[in-house]
Parts: structure tokens; C-alpha cells; sequence
């Protein structure tokens, strides 16, 4: 008895919400550039409606479900000192004052286009800097910074985490690209991190579908499904062909997820069109993290490297949730016959309901 309660534990550790955002790739990115007049700006690109509810309280406004475009730039410019606050910029170490102008804001009336905000802010470099660091304290994902120095060498990206602050980026002319196994390292390093431990709804998928039947061979033929469609989906995106607005994409990986799992309540054996809903489903979950790797602009020649490692990275880590799923609970209870009363279904109804209350959630976040 004392070992069971051990396993149900473990397995309702795999499904508590580790973090507070679902998926951590947001839709936010940055574009730190070093100019040739000593001045510096940073182009932010987010989701608007969000923005403007952070900040609006601060700024003694109401949070509302909807705006439009006219009075999110009302807003936000109203608000620019205190979007200023949330920035750090530094140069060896050293605070830069922050000016912050609202540059765009697009919220279209179809849904199939993307809606965002971009925020110039700018400032001077110190003579003789040699190092610049950048913190946004107004995300609470995963985003991406590119910086460039005018008239220098390839871009350098870094990924931070919510408001963590960036290691220094070199202020060097001509600076030397990224090498192809620091990129390979990076993306593999992305690819795991994107599951394990801050994707909670890749767990939460991948978790349902190993639950009904947790046999090995069902298992990996339906993962190595989804990781096939995650990777075509991501190349396709990479190379332009591709694109949709994460405020579909993000509902739509949600209902995947309690779908999956209802799909467990009601039906007690593993169906043959499975793999295939699998299949569709890792094309909608591959489109909720491309768009982002997209807004990096590797050199053509690194993209493959880029792509294949940071599928590997999923892979592995889908591999890992698997392996811990299996030993803590399968191993020891999968062939009983109360297996699926006392686990699939209990487990499956708390990952539908999870699925059912971020898809309303995304709606009306989006």
C-alpha cells in the first residue's frame, strides 16, 4: 500500500503545474542594435492586450478583457516612463537612462493575422563600452535577444527566462558568429529545456498518451508520430512556408491535451487512427514554438544544424518523461487490473480539465 501511494505521488508530481506559464517560448522577442552614432535601441515585439493589463493597474487603469489598437497606444504611451522602469540596460556594468516610444501597434479584425505592439526604446553607449547586458522585466516566459552591432558581423541571440538579465554581449566590430557546435549545443540545450521542466503542456501530452496503454512499442510509435510532425511543422516555418498566429496556435495545443486525455476516459484500449490524431496534433504543437525560433535569422547554412539538434533536445526529453512515467507507475502496476480505474482515469480526468481550463484561458488571453 505504502508503494502505491508512492507511485500515484510521483505521477501527480509529473502533472502539478511546475511553473506558471504553460509553455515557455513566448511570443515576446527583442532586437538589441548598437548604432554608429553612439546610441543603442531595442525594437520588443508582444502581445499587446497582455501588455497593456501588466502595466495598467500601475498606471491606474482597469484590466479588460479586449482592447482595440487606438486605446492600447493610448494606453501604452501614457504609460512610457513605466515601461522604461521595467528595462535595464548596461554598459560595463553600468545603468543607461531608457527612453521609451510605443512604434506599432496592430490588432486586426482577422483572427488569422497576428496582433502585437512594438516598443522602441533608446538611449546613448558611454564612450568606450565594452560590454552591454539587457533585463525586460515584462516577460514572464522564455523570448529571444538578438543583438547587432551597425556595420558588424552576424547576429548573437541569447535566450533568458522571464526578467533574468543577459550574459554581456561583446561590443566588438566584426564580431565572430556563433560557432556551428555552439549552435548545436544551444539548440539541443532549447530543445530538452522546451519539455523538461518548463513545458507543462508537452508533458501533460505526452503524459496522456503514454497513460492508456503503456506498453513501450504504442508508446514510442505515437511519439516518435508527434516529434515527426513537431520537426516538419518547425522546418517549414524556419524556411518561410509557413505561419499562424499563437492566438490560435496556443488554444488549439490546450484542447489537444484534454482531447487526448477524454479521449482515455472514453475509450479503454488504444484505437488504430491514434497515431495518426497524434501526427495531426505535433503539427499544431510544433507551430506554438516556430514562430519564435523563426524571429532568430540564423545564417542559412545553420539552420539545419539548429533544427535537427533542438529536435533531438525534444526527443530526449520526451524520452525522459516516458522513462519516468513508466518506472514510477507502470513498471510496478500497469498489467493490474485496477490499473485503469485507480490511474487512467483519475490522472486523465485532472489533464482534461487542466487542457479544458487553459484553452478558455488562452482565448481570452489572446
Amino acid at each position: 500500500m505504502t508503494r502505491r501511494l508512492l507511485q500515484l505521488l510521483l505521477l501527480l508530481f509529473l502533472l502539478l503545474p511546475a511553473a506558471a506559464q504553460a509553455h515557455e517560448i513566448g511570443t515576446s522577442n527583442v532586437r538589441l542594435t548598437l548604432h554608429g552614432d553612439n546610441t543603442w535601441s531595442a525594437e520588443i515585439t508582444t502581445a499587446p492586450t497582455a501588455l497593456a493589463n501588466k502595466i495598467g493597474p500601475q498606471a491606474g487603469q482597469p484590466r479588460v478583457a479586449t482592447l482595440d489598437a487606438d486605446t492600447v497606444r493610448m494606453r501604452l504611451t501614457a504609460a512610457t516612463q513605466i515601461l522604461a522602469d521595467y528595462i535595464e540596460v548596461r554598459f560595463d556594468g553600468a545603468v543607461a537612462p531608457v527612453r521609451v516610444a510605443v512604434e506599432r501597434v496592430e490588432m486586426p479584425d482577422d483572427v488569422a493575422l497576428p496582433a502585437f505592439v512594438v516598443l522602441r526604446a533608446t538611449g546613448p553607449i558611454p564612450p568606450g563600452a565594452k560590454a552591454v547586458t539587457w533585463r525586460y522585466g515584462l516577460v514572464y516566459s522564455t523570448y529571444a535577444v538578438v543583438f547587432t552591432e551597425a556595420q558588424a558581423g552576424s547576429p548573437v541571440t541569447q535566450w533568458l527566462d522571464g526578467d533574468a538579465e543577459s550574459q554581456p554581449f561583446p561590443i566588438v566590430a566584426n564580431s565572430a558568429p556563433p560557432s556551428r557546435f555552439a549552435i548545436v549545443a544551444q539548440y539541443l540545450t532549447l530543445g530538452f529545456h522546451h519539455i523538461v521542466p518548463q513545458g507543462l503542456d508537452h508533458i501533460l501530452f505526452v503524459l496522456g498518451i503514454f497513460l492508456l496503454a503503456p506498453k513501450m512499442k504504442p508508446v514510442l510509435v505515437q511519439v516518435t508520430a508527434f516529434t515527426v510532425a513537431h520537426s516538419v511543422t518547425l522546418g517549414l516555418t524556419m524556411y518561410g512556408v509557413l505561419s499562424m498566429p499563437s492566438r490560435i496556435v496556443e488554444p488549439l495545443i490546450a484542447l489537444s491535451i484534454a482531447y487526448v486525455a477524454i479521449e482515455n476516459i472514453v475509450t479503454p484500449r488504444l484505437t488504430p487512427w491514434r497515431p495518426v490524431v497524434v501526427f495531426g496534433f505535433g503539427l499544431i504543437h510544433g507551430m506554438g514554438f516556430a514562430g519564435a525560433l523563426a524571429e532568430l535569422r540564423l545564417p542559412r547554412d545553420e539552420i539545419i544544424p539548429a533544427l535537427v539538434s533542438f529536435n533531438v533536445g525534444i526527443e530526449l526529453a520526451q524520452l525522459t518523461v516516458i522513462a519516468a512515467a513508466y518506472f514510477a507507475v507502470a513498471f510496478w502496476v500497469g498489467d493490474r487490473w485496477w490499473y485503469r480505474a485507480r490511474i487512467v482515469l483519475p490522472a486523465c480526468a485532472g489533464i482534461a480539465a487542466i487542457g479544458l481550463f487553459w484553452t478558455v484561458q488562452r482565448i481570452f488571453e489572446s
